[in-house]
């Protein structure tokens, strides 16, 4: 099943990177990278929703990544004003599952928020998932000191998630069980 790259049409990364309070966090991380400097581009629009695919072997149907969760729909008032709709409310934990369902779906990459074939890295995938339209900056950034915390709490005390996500080594099934840890957290939380 193919993802559909996040809805950055509406979006300028620049200022989502801002509202989000990671705009030294990034460049920082793109400084570090070997032959890299200045922002990433993110990848161009991509259709509203995935479409869900075919039966498997026992009559079951893949579920989309973004499964169980409303899609943002603009209102009257939204169309009216020429604004883009107001985002699905999600919870911390809610957060952290669609970022590890999406990272999933997409494909995990290291060294760029994303790449030409539509992988994500752990920030990445937590962009499109704002971009989609699904929790706030807030959310977002809640999400991120909870994966610090369950980071900090297991003995790998790093700057950000995303120099973890870049170690050499670092394996996709790590990022996801991170991704969980941080989730039962936020659940456990009430958040």
């Amino acid at each position: 099943m193919t993802v559909p790259a996040p809805p950055l049409d509406r979006l300028d990364a620049r200022e989502l990177a801002r509202e989000l309070g990671l705009v030294e966090e990034i460049e920082q991380y793109l400084a570090g990278l070997p032959g890299r400097s200045g922002p990433a581009v993110p990848p161009g629009p991509g259709p509203a929703a995935p479409a869900p695919c075919p039966p498997g072997a026992h009559g079951s149907v893949r579920q989309p990544w973004n499964h169980g969760h409303p899609l943002p729909r603009r209102s009257l008032l939204d169309l009216l004003a020429r604004r883009p709709a107001r985002p699905a409310e999600v919870t911390v934990a809610g957060h952290l599952r669609l970022t590890s369902r999406y990272l999933a779906e997409a494909g995990w990459t290291q060294g760029a928020l994303w790449d030409d074939r539509g992988r994500v890295c752990l920030l990445g995938a937590q962009t499109a998932v704002l971009a989609h339209g699904y929790g706030t900056a807030y959310t977002v950034r809640r999400a991120r000191a909870q994966v610090m915390e369950v980071l900090h709490a297991t003995g790998r005390p790093v700057p950000s998630p995303d120099v973890w996500n870049d170690r050499p080594g670092r394996r996709q099934a790590e990022v996801h069980a991170l991704l969980e840890r941080a989730r039962a957290r936020a659940h456990a939380l009430g958040i």
